[in-house]
């Protein structure tokens, strides 16, 4: 090949590239070129190489953006979460979760305990998972999406938004219990719930236990009908113990249990 031959090879596969949108194409195919002669590759193994860069690429590149647009608050992950803190918590259940497939089942995952026990740490790392995988995800607490239903219902947009929730594969709702919702707020997460049931799937964070979810949402009928729901299809974890962000703090744990028993 003559070095202008060269030279117009090189600005028709960049041009190309441009076109397909695939820049790694552009910038890697020379150097995988070389390794193909030098190893002698067939003309079907190059190809594969040159797009398996330019796949990898796009797929990092699309669950970076999945994950940015879930929400998450802090981006955590299940490698950094210590289990030694919660026994309670087996490693083994939740390496099957990551796997993904409870989502493509509809299932649901549950996390109760007293706060700072690590729900949320376990809650955000399967759904940074499940978002690399490719499933669209959505998280807020309970009381954000109490407000993001009541001003869609307040403009008589709610079945456009609970539509809209509907092409989420996984919703995650934090702190359920942590703020008492009004009787109407209660009816529209209902239907938020019920609308997924056996369709869409949820991670929920709660530090009361079912038994007292009467009193988060003001009506023990919608309660139950909720609690149905949702465990029917669930795995359920348990935390115990103490917060990790104050336990050990010499001076500080026995004063805030002191004022918890106070109140």
């Amino acid at each position: 090949m003559t070095r202008a031959h060269h030279t117009a090879t090189e600005s028709e596969v960049a041009y190309l590239a441009r076109a397909l949108k695939a820049p790694r194409i552009g910038s890697d195919y020379a150097a995988i070129a070389a390794q193909a002669r030098d190893g002698s590759w067939t003309y079907e193994e190059y190809l594969a190489a040159v797009l398996s860069v330019e796949a990898s690429a796009r797929a990092e590149s699309g669950a970076r953006g999945r994950i940015r647009r879930a929400g998450f608050p802090q981006i955590k992950t299940i490698d950094e979460f210590d289990f030694s803190t919660q026994p309670t918590i087996d490693r083994g259940r939740i390496a099957r979760l990551e796997t993904g497939g409870w989502i493509t089942e509809a299932g649901n995952v549950i996390f109760l305990g007293p706060p700072g026990t690590g729900k949320t740490h376990l809650a955000t790392g399967l759904g940074v998972i499940a978002a690399r995988q490719g499933y669209r995800v959505a998280f807020d607490t309970a009381a954000g999406w109490i407000t993001r239903l009541t001003q869609a219902h307040n403009r008589g947009e709610l079945d456009g938004l609970l539509k809209k929730l509907n092409g989420y594969q996984l919703l995650i709702v934090d702190e359920v219990g942590y703020v008492p919702i009004e009787a109407d707020a209660a009816n529209l997460f209902f239907q938020l719930v019920s609308g997924r049931y056996e369709r869409g799937s949820l991670i929920m964070t709660s530090n009361l236990p079912f038994s007292r979810w009467g009193e988060c949402f003001g009506d023990i009928t919608v309660a139950a009908a909720m609690v149905d729901r949702i465990v029917h299809h669930a795995e359920i974890f348990t935390h115990k113990g103490t917060s990790y962000r104050i336990a050990g703090r010499e001076g500080v744990l026995p004063s805030v249990v002191a004022e918890r028993q106070a109140h």
